[in-house]
């Protein structure tokens, strides 16, 4: 361990997370313990027959042990992409759907194509995991089962419909969620309210810009990100042509 790691406090696993219900029977789950601009957006809505799980954090300290919400039901566990930050706890829930274009990293998720290497280390936290985490040890497990996704398909929740979009730029199979009843988009990395990522060795910039004028033109109300706090279609507008302004796109 490094002398800075050493420094930090360590968590007791059922602190580790934290959860605020929304509105729209929406509830926000995240690690509190991560700096803001590493920390994942999870994205649990509550359905009629199932619930919905968007992306699952680092996955250093069991999820779905600790988060009481997610063992009350059948979930429908879905990655928004496959950085480490989003699929950590995937495995947890038997099943992972993920765009088909990431299938494959889902299926082998090393710490390279994972960006693990690139970004874990102790700048990314206030304070650590319970021991014995430690960096140099992480590893994702692989889900049992991987169900693909494309664009158009429909994730049901019995009373709720969230319209699958795909969203490359920011990875080649990223994907949004869209909930026309609503107005809700559940947006992943593609967009945010913070700084972008988009030069990821994946990344792709022309991706990027067709992805977001295809999110322009919904009527969205509210956006979940994949980071930072949710905002509205309003403030959404403005990201995106500040984005296309900022690359001349």
């Amino acid at each position: 361990m490094s002398s800075s790691s050493a420094r930090l406090e360590r968590i007791a696993p059922d602190q580790w997370y934290r959860t605020q219900r929304l509105a729209d029977g929406i509830t926000l789950i995240d690690e509190p313990w991560i700096k803001p601009f590493f920390r994942c957006n999870l994205w649990h809505v509550r359905g009629r027959e199932r619930d919905l799980l968007v992306d699952f954090g680092l996955g250093a300290v069991p999820l779905r042990r600790h988060v009481a919400l997610l063992a009350e039901r059948d979930v429908v566990g879905v990655a928004s992409h496959t950085h480490f930050d989003h699929i950590g706890a995937a495995s947890e829930f038997g099943c992972c759907h993920v765009h088909a274009a990431e299938a494959d990293i889902l299926a082998a998720p090393d710490t390279t194509r994972t960006l693990a290497d690139d970004f874990l280390n102790d700048a990314m936290f206030e304070a650590l995991p319970p021991a014995p985490y430690a960096h140099s040890g992480y590893r994702i497990p692989v889900p049992a089962s991987i169900a693909l996704l494309e664009d158009g398909d429909v994730i049901d929740l019995g009373d709720r419909r969230f319209e699958v979009i795909h969203t490359p730029g920011h990875s080649p199979g990223g994907i949004a969620l869209w909930e026309a009843s609503t107005r809700t988009l559940i947006s992943g990395d593609i967009i945010y309210d913070g700084e972008l990522i988009e030069d990821a060795y994946h990344s792709d910039l022309d991706d990027y810009a067709a992805s977001l004028q295809r999110l322009r033109a919904l009527p969205v109300r509210t956006v979940h990100g994949g980071h930072f706090p949710s905002f509205s279609g309003q403030r959404l507008a403005t990201l995106i042509d500040d984005w296309q302004r900022a690359h001349d796109r």
